[in-house]
């Protein structure tokens, strides 16, 4: 192999690697990992076919892979202004957004096609929900009044209606109930991370904490109730004689822990103790549900 070949190889898979990072940009590979996931568990908590489930997940993936890249697409020019989006693929420059489109058309036509085909119509239809929704409504929303982050509980927490329905061909009562918890946990969710963006948000044009004062014990005090409405949500299911005592003490303990953390954050108003809050969060969703799913009678 002569040493120019060589050198041709080295630049052809450097050039495939950076693309490939570029779309794990586009795509938010890892908030659409945790949005899959709890869509995963609507799925099974409704008795769906393990030997569909992967199938399930891809079509949910590149449903929620769409709307973040469509979510990009507009917000692309904001994203330069943004120290926390500077370097996306779009804002960046180093992808056109004609590229970026005609991605995020096909994997949005391939995600629904898949619930349409292999599953049901309803799952499909309300895919296309969530989609529309968090890219046409949230998206734009989010420069106008903090009452984008209600619009955006909707479709954040829809997957596990679309997991049950995929499975069940309906919704139902345990559906209802996953959704209720997952709509209010995108309360302290997304305001903890507002409160640690706040200053690159507002570079954007965004003011998505409760309070106009941003960073305020009015903003913390938000999100200490959101947070205390959240334990009784998360339990209803065991109230409700769904699932059994055991993971309603998971449910109950991590709650009042994340409870914990909101507190510590009203009290002090500092940014280290609302990341804490963030991260907080971002366990607390996956414990909860997964307790829930094992612990179903």
């Amino acid at each position: 192999m002569s040493k120019e070949t060589s050198i041709s190889k080295q630049s052809i898979g450097k050039t495939i690697a950076a693309k490939l990072k570029d779309y794990h940009m586009l795509v938010k590979f890892r908030l659409s990992f945790i949005v899959v996931f709890s869509a995963g568990i609507g799925y099974l908590f409704a008795g769906g076919e393990q030997s569909s489930f992967f199938l399930f997940l891809a079509g949910g993936f590149l449903i929620t892979a769409a709307s973040n890249a469509i979510n990009q697409i507009i917000e692309s020019d904001t994203d330069k202004l943004m120290t926390r989006t500077a370097d996306r693929p779009l804002a960046a420059g180093r992808m056109q957004s004609t590229e970026a489109i005609i991605a995020a058309g096909l994997m949005a036509v391939s995600g629904i096609a898949i619930l349409w085909v292999w599953f049901n119509t309803l799952s499909a239809l309300l895919g296309a929900l969530s989609l529309i929704s968090y890219a046409f409504l949230y998206t734009p929303m989010k420069k106008v009044s903090p009452i984008a982050v209600f619009i955006g509980a909707f479709p954040g927490a829809m997957p596990p209606l679309i997991g049950c329905a995929a499975a069940a061909g309906g919704i139902n009562d345990l559906a209802i109930l996953l959704f209720s918890v997952q709509f209010v946990w995108q309360f302290p969710h997304f305001w903890s991370i507002a409160w640690v963006a706040a200053d690159d948000y507002a570079k954007g044009g965004f003011h998505l904490l409760p309070s106009v004062k941003g960073r305020s014990k009015t903003s913390a005090l938000y999100i200490v109730i959101y947070t205390i409405l959240l334990i009784p949500v998360s339990l209803l299911m065991y109230l409700l004689g769904y699932t059994g005592w055991i993971s309603a003490l998971i449910v109950f303990i991590t709650g009042i822990l994340f409870l914990l953390q909101t507190i510590k954050l009203y009290r002090s108003s500092e940014i280290k103790d609302a990341r804490s809050l963030m991260f907080g969060s971002f366990l607390y969703l996956p414990i909860v549900l997964i307790a829930l799913l094992v612990d179903q009678i």
